[in-house]
């Protein structure tokens, strides 16, 4: 007996509420295996391919790329479990207990299931359990479908015909596209003329999550848009010459209108304000990342009474230090060793001497929790904004595992492929905003963490050195720290230690 079960948006974990599609990894009508992933969201925290727990035909999808769906909200149907020649164009009888209002019944079997079935062999769901998501007992809704067989053919595409009735959710969640005989209702299009061509019933031919965004933006149906590209692909250049044909035909008709309200006889120079009005200001969602940055620091901002101190020091030395390693040959020879490694190995030395800023606040408890590891958090600025990556038990590792370990977080985030473990539980964070170009800042603490390191650029400057005037590598390191976690001593004693083993990196020798 075939079955159409709805796949919803699952718990991706990390206390994640909401997830944006970026893009459909199926269409309507492909056969899907059991854990195969079909959509690729962005969460607060990274990039996720979504994995669906059901083997058969998709026979509806949920929301547009860029559409941002809430846990729980349907992602697509599947027809599942209809066996080829089987006739299906009957009513469907009622199954177990629980079957009529659409649930499998859990920690049951039919009469025909042999004592080693389980419920999820027979709905076809897998074995794996997503976060929030069990797939042992899935909610399964009974479907009529009509076709003799649900073979997966170009030719037969349209073969498929599923009695699908609107699902019991909010109208946002109304399915954007589905297999055909279901309806679809069409899409509204603010096109402009000239670049309108036919409305297609399959899949958008855009690439380019930026595209879809633009398009987004300023209101453009891309259904409606004939793409320049190889193949009709609709390029960016597309979407902006569609904006500016809306802008050109908005701004005729508002003349249009302006000259047909204007009184017979009237000067153009009175109507020259109403025409150059100031355009309207642009609103810009704070969701995804930019949103996740946006509660957290003003969370830290509103919970943390912190406070900053910084000191200039002289990274002469230290630089000569790096420079030494990485020009090592022979057995000594290893990976280059960055700057940013060298400062993250103090930073871990020095917070094994003031364990109070490697700690966490318990406002409920009112409790300082000094934490024994230190989990270090890096800032690392990409294209979808800013993320924390955070280095596990830094404490443990050497300045060239730390390096190692950072140069890997980079590159997952430079490609958006962080998972949200690695953006989360974090000690304290190290943040360079010296590759911006800049000298100095007061850094915002990264919530729920007691302090931050802020580190500037290391550029030449004048610099007293053994009683005479010398030009040196000069570098300007802050700490902000939780005033509730220690006092300005201990605080300055940290960065005091830090800026030591920039001047005299021997200094870290006592504590290898």
């Amino acid at each position: 007996m075939a079955q159409v079960l709805e796949f919803k948006l699952p718990d991706l974990g990390e206390g994640l509420t909401e997830a944006e599609i970026v893009r459909w990894l199926v269409e309507v009508g492909d056969v899907v295996a059991i854990d195969q992933p079909v959509v690729e969201v962005e969460t607060a925290k990274a990039m996720v391919e979504v994995p669906c727990p059901y083997g058969g035909v998709v026979t509806a999808r949920y929301g547009e790329e860029g559409t941002e769906l809430p846990v729980g909200a349907p992602l697509l149907t599947v027809a599942v479990g209809a066996p080829e020649g089987m006739e299906t164009s009957g009513p469907v009888p009622p199954g177990p207990s629980g079957a009529r209002n659409g649930s499998a019944p859990s920690g049951s079997s039919s009469p025909s299931s042999s004592s080693g079935s389980s419920a999820t062999e027979s709905s076809g769901g897998s074995g794996n359990v997503l976060v929030g998501y069990g797939t042992g007992a899935p909610a399964a809704r009974r479907r009529r479908i009509r076709p003799d067989r649900l073979d997966r053919t170009p030719a037969l595409s349209g073969a498929l015909t599923v009695e699908v009735p609107a699902p019991e959710t909010p109208a946002s969640a109304a399915p954007v596209s589905e297999a055909p005989g279901v309806p679809v209702p069409a899409a509204s299009s603010t096109a402009a003329p000239g670049s309108v061509a036919p409305v297609s019933d399959g899949p958008v031919p855009v690439v380019s999550p930026l595209v879809r965004r633009l398009a987004r933006q300023h209101d453009i149906d891309l259904r409606r848009l004939a793409g320049s590209g190889p193949e009709g692909l609709i390029l960016r250049a597309d979407v902006d010459c569609a904006i500016r044909r809306a802008e050109e035909t908005e701004a005729a008709r508002t003349r249009t209108a302006e000259a047909a309200a204007a009184p017979t006889g009237a000067s153009p120079a009175a109507a020259s304000p109403a025409a150059s009005a100031a355009p309207a200001a642009e609103r810009i969602p704070l969701r995804g990342v930019r949103g996740a940055v946006a509660d957290k620091l003003s969370r830290s901002r509103t919970e943390i009474p912190d406070a900053t101190c910084w000191v200039d020091a002289d990274a002469t030395e230290l630089m000569a230090v790096r420079a030494a390693m990485n020009a090592a040959t022979g057995p000594s020879a290893g990976p280059k060793v960055s700057v940013l490694a060298l400062l993250a190995r103090i930073c871990t030395a020095a917070l094994a001497r003031f364990p109070e800023l490697n700690s966490t606040v318990d406002t409920e408890a009112r409790e300082i929790v000094r934490l024994p590891g230190v989990h270090l958090g890096f800032a690392a600025q990409t294209e979808r904004g800013l993320v924390v990556p955070v280095v596990r038990d830094a404490h443990t590792r050497n300045a060239e595992s730390i390096g190692a370990e950072i140069a890997r977080l980079t590159e997952l985030a430079r490609t958006g492929k962080l998972s949200p473990a690695q953006l989360t539980g974090g000690t304290f964070t190290l943040n360079n905003y010296g590759v911006f170009g800049v000298d100095g800042s007061t850094p915002i603490i990264n919530h729920p963490e007691a302090a931050m390191l802020g580190v500037g650029r290391i550029m030449p400057k004048p610099w007293v050195h053994q009683g005479e005037l010398a030009v040196r590598q000069v570098v300007q390191l802050s700490l902000t720290f939780d005033h509730r976690v220690c006092d300005g001593g201990t605080a300055g004693g940290f960065l005091r230690y830090v800026a030591d083993c920039v001047e005299q990196p021997a200094v870290l020798l006592r504590t290898l």
